[in-house]
């Protein structure tokens, strides 16, 4: 066992998958060097450049190379540098990637992963380089939605979206890469998360917690809080929004009678409304409140690391939540545009 950070652990996944399969290719800007958040680091020079190719700075490249190589018979995983970025490039995400083996009938499969940096975190890398997106591609029929939390996740996430036969967009959480795990790192190592499958982080039964990446941290945290003051909330971390483990959320709300959602993407049409509607029309009986969503405010996230935590869902508002749904009575919300997204 050794210490291995979420960082290390995107060149782990791709190492243990290269090594085990001579199809998977690796192509993106500057990954010939580690790329720009050095989660390459090594991979270059123990494959060689014909399986870790560099581009050129064109997203519509990458995405439209990527899915030419698929289709001839490899295993591309490309790399948008941030998630941010899906902006330029979306044609090809969204049209042409994600339909191909529907518009085929079954004929034409594309193994395609695609992943980058994704978030903010308090990094105040602003608004054009810090947007979570995953609902940009939550809406899309055809995609895969991948947001791994620890470093072991990222780890056999990212080794099932390798060997996925459908299009797979893996967001790596930039506040994450430095986050440290027990992991064992030696050749020979073949861990595998499937997806679809969310995790139970911590068991509870007065209210559970659902989160996505960087928001399992804060509702790890949230309920080690409330835990203080006698109330036993349950962790889930979701894992994968495509597929969506929805049997795994039911069976906790069931269980709990409460919901808060927790996401970093602007709350309007988020994943967690999503989330909370499927809570709402299965589990109804179950609820002793209405499920609540804590969720980024409908704003450019700003560069000036007060104001960018102002937008960001944070642990007060998360506890801020569960004093609600314990308490549903009509009350000022803890902060406009989070808990309600639709106050600008």
């Amino acid at each position: 066992m050794a210490e291995l950070t979420y960082r290390q652990a995107v060149a782990v996944a791709l190492a243990q998958e290269m090594a085990r399969d001579e199809r998977v290719v690796l192509l993106g800007e500057d990954i010939g060097s580690g790329g720009v958040f050095k989660t390459l680091t090594g991979l270059t020079e123990r494959f060689g450049a014909t399986r870790v190719r560099d581009t050129p700075i064109s997203e519509q490249a990458i995405a439209g190379a990527a899915m030419g190589a698929a289709m001839a018979g490899l295993r591309p995983v490309a790399e948008i540098m941030f998630s941010d970025f899906y902006a330029t490039c979306w044609d090809q995400v969204a049209n042409e990637i994600a339909k191909t083996r529907y518009m085929t009938g079954g004929q034409v499969s594309l193994p395609v992963v695609i992943r980058g940096a994704s978030g903010s975190g308090g990094l105040g890398f602003g608004s054009q380089h810090s947007q979570a997106v995953e609902n940009w591609a939550m809406c899309v029929p055809g995609l895969k939605i991948v947001s791994p939390a620890t470093p072991s996740d990222m780890v056999g996430l990212l080794a099932a979206a390798v060997r996925d036969d459908d299009p797979v967009l893996v967001f790596e959480h930039k506040a994450l890469y430095s986050m440290k795990e027990e992991f064992p790192v030696e050749d020979g190592t073949d861990h595998v998360v499937p997806l679809g499958h969310a995790r139970v982080v911590r068991p509870g039964q007065d209210v559970t917690l659902v989160g996505l990446g960087f928001s399992v941290g804060l509702c790890q945290r949230a309920a080690e809080r409330i835990d203080q003051e006698g109330v036993h909330a349950e962790v889930l971390d979701l894992r994968c929004l495509v597929p969506l483990d929805a049997q795994r959320v039911l069976d906790s709300v069931r269980r709990t009678g409460r919901a808060v959602i927790v996401e970093e993407n602007p709350g309007q049409l988020g994943w967690a409304a999503a989330i909370g509607s499927i809570v709402a029309e299965e589990a109804f009986d179950a609820l002793t409140a209405p499920p609540v969503r804590v969720s980024g405010a409908n704003v450019p996230l700003p560069v000036a690391t007060a104001l960018e935590a102002a937008v960001n869902p944070s642990v007060d508002d998360i506890v801020t939540a569960v004093r609600r749904v314990l308490d549903p009575a009509p009350r000022t919300l803890c902060r406009p545009g989070v808990l309600n997204p639709s106050i600008p």
